[in-house]
């Protein structure tokens, strides 16, 4: 058996909830890949304020920066909702976690199951063949940029440097390689100067990867093409304000955010690995969330960072049957609750 450790942030709201059938799945794939894995469990976010005064302490960090994986549900929720900056807030933990374990791209694979096209806003002929991967760069951009108020001026700075850009358009062709060798960069570089040296770069760089074809598209454009012919998109990699929109856009095409998974990536093997959707905490505690997110979650965490790829796809493929033998949860217009939903992955995973 090889083994591997992973720390475990349920965090608040529904979290808890849908990482504990994750793991059930993910313990039976594992399993059978030779795979040990020792699960420690940690608070960050809301719960962490609530026992500690911060949404990420110290001790924490550190135990995902020695782990080979940190595997997170969610956090946040009216609780701790707060605009005094003094006030600590579930989302510092997320941007701790990111700048102490360097991961600078966030990778959101969005591809619809036919069993759910009906779902979508979108007509079936539209979203056939949907398969594309969001890469987003995660430290850098307007977020991250210097911000101030000044008498009835505002301001909010987007900068970025070379090295920021190349290291996540590696990540994109990267990705491109071991998909269909296509990537379009997305920038708005017919008015801002970031854009600019963003689609420089991204240029350079794809002179390194001869095999993948490179295109660029303006922010705009690219809004209006994911709902217009998304499957025309192959890696779509962008700056962090951009991809932060994109991205949700692109969530929609699947019918249900329930079901979207995502990896954030740094230069080393370990990531984190979470779920899309939010800490829904309306619904927390009534057994109601849907957990499939949080399993395709776990599949990126086998493939990226554990090394197990098989398992990856066994996960994956148990979330599909599911769906095409009719397990539905709310979100899905169903009625099976979270447990349910994973006593179906378990038993098809069992088989």
């Amino acid at each position: 058996m090889r083994e591997v450790n992973v720390v475990v942030l349920p965090g608040d709201g529904i979290g808890p909830e849908v990482v504990a059938e994750a793991i059930r799945a993910v313990e039976i794939v594992a399993a059978d890949a030779e795979l040990a894995i020792t699960w420690r469990e940690e608070l960050m976010g809301g719960c962490s304020i609530d026992a500690h005064g911060t949404a990420l302490t110290d001790d924490v960090l550190a135990a995902c920066q020695a782990a080979d994986a940190v595997f997170l549900g969610a956090v946040g929720g009216p609780k701790w909702d707060t605009t005094d900056p003094a006030k600590p807030r579930p989302e510092q933990g997320l941007l701790g976690l990111r700048s102490g374990l360097g991961l600078f791209a966030n990778l959101r694979p969005v591809k619809p199951l036919e069993a759910l096209w009906d779902a979508s806003p979108l007509r079936r002929e539209r979203i056939a063949g949907t398969d594309l991967l969001v890469v987003r760069e995660l430290t850098g951009g307007i977020y991250f940029g210097a911000r101030g108020r000044e008498g009835d001026r505002a301001f909010d700075t987007c900068e970025y440097t070379r090295g920021e850009i190349e290291r996540v358009a590696e990540v994109a062709f990267e990705a491109a390689a071991r998909r269909r060798a296509k990537v379009t960069s997305v920038d708005k570089a017919n008015v801002l100067e970031s854009s600019r040296l963003w689609r420089e770069v991204v240029t350079d760089i794809g002179t390194r990867h001869p095999g993948i074809a490179l295109d660029h598209i303006l922010v705009d454009n690219a809004a209006m093409q994911l709902v217009n012919r998304p499957s025309e998109f192959d890696v779509i990699v962008t700056e962090n304000m951009f991809g932060d929109i994109l991205s949700d856009e692109a969530a929609m095409i699947t019918g249900s955010i329930g079901l979207l998974p995502s990896a954030s990536l740094g230069t080393g093997t370990a990531g984190l690995y979470e779920p899309v959707h939010g800490s829904a905490p309306d619904i927390a505690g009534k057994g109601w969330s849907n957990p499939m997110a949080t399993v395709l979650s776990a599949a990126m965490m086998l493939r990226y960072s554990l090394e197990a790829p098989e398992a990856a796809d066994r996960l994956e493929a148990a979330v599909a049957q599911a769906l095409n033998e009719g397990a539905r949860s709310r979100d899905l217009g169903g009625e099976l609750g979270t447990t349910a939903i994973g006593d179906r992955l378990v038993e098809l995973l069992g088989r």
